[in-house]
Formats: structure tokens, sequence, C-alpha cells
């Protein structure tokens, strides 16, 4: 197979988050497998007054045999017009779009347009209508999806909502491939030992940022049944608020278990990221609305179990008694699995699954698939 020359537009190191680790660990494969890639990434993403959290960047090394390009302005039109004129120079097989939220539209559908016409562009749509709307989403998307030549979604849900924009056969759904970039599984004693927990108790993880779609107050309403109550069993809540945080604390002073909640409300680093995973029995996501999600995958990096509620894509990627449980959004429903999980001994053998399981989500298969896809598009 002859080499390709890829560009992909979207955060990427020092910046933080899902969105930044998927295209890190996408970049590297390219790498691995022979091919030119170039990573083009911002130099503002979010202006600082619309970023809820502390802040976009995270420390520690960049990764290794990357090359990452940070020119992008978000918010600054004369900007993209240099950045689609360094591109075009770069002659790229094809461009590799990240989106993920209609504020960017603008920026990256105006980039995407003044490409050279030779060029195939690739959009992966994590969300095309996002989990918090505002006015305006539906015409930024339309605008962004117009730009493009072909979709790459990472849910079967997204790919439905893509026909709302555009009627291209050019499209496919692909799962989110398990994350590589935080480093090999650790013995759970050792990761308790790092992060200062007791190795008797039972710990469930709840991860990443805290926002209302994601629905940590249904976990913790699940946290406050009796029975789990009456186990000891105790919630890592881990990851930075980008909700007010008093909602939830008073949320935990109402339902009498702030002894069964260890709050580390700040962003977690991607070296600490092993530790979190690995201290837990199981991977909560308790969410409202989902497409697809990353810290799945990152659970199956790390052969955790995991209890998912029935929205978006997250049952396509968890079979239920398998890997691990999916609920509805009833309080009671989330608390009956996790008895159901302690009670009849269910870690070993849903841990075991998942190693077996996480094989279909490889992320050779998933550049495979988008090569074909990019393989097909006349231009």
């Amino acid at each position: 197979m002859s080499k390709r020359k890829v560009i992909i537009i979207g955060p990427a190191f020092p910046f933080r988050g899902g969105v930044a680790n998927f295209n890190n660990a996408l970049a590297q494969e390219y790498y691995d497998r022979g091919d030119q890639v170039i990573l083009y990434s911002f130099t503002l993403q979010y202006p600082g007054f619309l970023f809820p959290g502390t802040t976009q960047y995270e420390s520690g090394e960049a990764p290794k045999n990357l090359k990452i390009k940070t020119l992008i302005n978000s918010v600054n039109p004369f900007n993209w017009i240099n950045v689609a004129r360094k591109i075009n120079a770069e002659k790229p097989d094809y461009v590799v779009v990240r989106y993920w939220l209609p504020f960017m539209a603008p920026c990256l559908g105006t980039i995407a347009r003044l490409l050279n016409k030779k060029i195939k562009i690739l959009a992966i749509t994590d969300n095309v209508i996002p989990h918090e709307k505002r006015i305006g989403d539906t015409l930024f998307t339309r605008y962004f999806v117009k730009s493009c030549d072909a979709f790459l979604s990472l849910s079967a849900s997204v790919l439905d909502d893509l026909s709302k924009f555009t009627n291209t056969t050019y499209k496919k759904f692909i799962p989110h491939p398990i994350y590589n970039v935080f480093g090999d599984k650790i013995p759970k004693a050792k990761a308790l030992e790092n992060l200062g927990l007791n190795s008797e108790d039972k710990h469930l993880l709840f991860f990443g940022f805290v926002r209302k779609y994601k629905g940590l107050d249904l976990m913790l309403k699940a946290m406050g049944d009796s029975r789990i109550k009456a186990m000891g069993i105790k919630l890592i809540i881990a990851g930075e608020f980008y909700d007010d945080k008093t909602e939830y604390t008073d949320l935990i002073a109402d339902l009498g278990i702030a002894k069964n909640i260890i709050m580390k409300s700040d962003f977690i680093p991607a070296n600490k990221v092993k530790d979190y995973f690995c201290s837990a029995d199981m991977i909560t996501q308790t969410y409202r609305t989902a497409t697809q999600s990353g810290v799945t995958q990152i659970a199956y990096s790390f052969d955790r179990p995991m209890l998912v509620t029935d929205v978006g894509g997250l049952a396509e990627i968890v079979p239920h008694n398998k890997v691990g449980y999916v609920t509805s959004q009833n309080p009671t429903e989330i608390a009956d699995a996790i008895i159901d999980f302690y009670t009849n001994n269910k870690e070993e053998e849903f841990s075991d699954n998942t190693s077996l399981e996480k094989k279909r989500f490889s992320w050779k298969f998933f550049i495979e698939g988008l090569d074909e896809l990019m393989d097909s598009v006349k231009k």
C-alpha cells in the first residue's frame, strides 16, 4: 500500500480533553504505519470567557514523533485564510477535520472551503447536534457539513443525525477506538496506593468533566440507596466541574452520603488516568444524553467493567451483562445493577470479557476503515 500524506485539523497537545487525546492517538497510528501526518492545532481554541474550566492546557511531555503545528485561531477569519494556504502548500492526500461543537463551524468550515478542490476532506463528527443546544447550532452545523466530502461518525446515532444535514453516501460509522495513550494497566493495589485509597473499600469511578448531560446527579441518587450505603461502597468523582459544584455538594449532603464520596475535582493529568481506572471496581457513566464516549474506551484499555445508561451509542459499545450493565436513568435501577455486581462478584468475569471485547476497537481497524471511505470519494 502506498504511503499517504494526511493532515488532521483539531486540538492536539498541549490542549487537553478527549478530542485532543483522540487526535494525538490517531496521528500516532498513522505515524506507526509509515504515513506522513501533521496535526494542525489551535493557538486559540476558545476565548477565555467561553471556557468553563480552569485551563485549556495540560502539562507533561509532548507526544513523541508527532508533528504538531499550532496555527489556528478559532475567531480570526484572516488567520483561517493563512492556515488554508499553508495546508494547500502541503499537498495532502486528504484532510481529516474534527467536528465536535457548532462554535467551531465558521472556522473549520471556512478553512475547508478554502482548500484546493483536489484535496479530499473528511469530517470525523463526534456530534452534529450538541448535548447542550444553543441558538444558531443548526445553521453553523449546516455550514460546516456543506464544506466536507465525507463523514465518519463514532456512533450510529450521529450517523443518523447527519441525514438531517446531508444526503451524501460517503459516510460510515466506526466505533471509537480504544485509547492507547494512558499507559499500561497496573495492579489495583498499586493504583489504590498511588491515590492514597483504602484497599479494603469498594470503589466505583465517575470520570471526566462534570456537565449536566453526564448525569452525575443520577449516580449520586443511586449512591443514596440504602443498600449501597449498607455495603459501604464509595464513589470516586474524578474530574473538573463545568457546572456549579454546589448543586452536587448540596445533593451529597441531602442524601447523607458524604462519607461515601471521594472528590477529586481537579483536571486529571494524562499520567494519572491509569491510577483512577485501575483502582476502580467498575466505571460508571449515568449519562442523560450521549453519542459516544471516550471514557468507555479508556475503561476498555484497562479491562474495567462498566455501567452505562441506555442513551445514544453507549449500549452499542457496552454489551449488557457481558462487560457490564446497561440501565435506564432511574437511580433505583442503577443501584440494582451495582448491588448485582458486588453481590454476585461480577468483576473478574466482566474484566475478562472486556479484554476479549476490546479487540474490535483497534486503531488499525479504524484508520483502515477511514482509508476505505476516502478511497471511495470521487473528486
